[in-house]
């Protein structure tokens, strides 16, 4: 599952790959903003760890992740 991050005074988004089981993501974010948290910890599925300021984020997005189509194909 893929989520985008945007983050305040930047004009690109994170966008991080999660391992599987993690689709309670936007609830982690959302505890660690209403909880005062200053960053929010989150691993990727290659097992890097990313800290993001929680006064920065201005949007969570989640998705799952599309498969990538080759040619013309739709």
């Amino acid at each position: 599952m893929d989520i985008k991050i945007g983050l305040a005074d930047s004009p690109r988004e994170l966008t991080i790959k999660l391992p599987e089981g993690q689709e309670d993501i936007i609830s982690t974010v959302e505890q660690a903003i209403s909880g005062g948290q200053a960053t929010l910890k989150v691993e990727d599925d290659k097992g890097r760890t990313y800290l993001i300021r929680t006064d920065r984020i201005v949007y969570v997005e989640q998705g799952t992740a599309a498969a990538r189509t080759v040619g013309f194909m739709r």
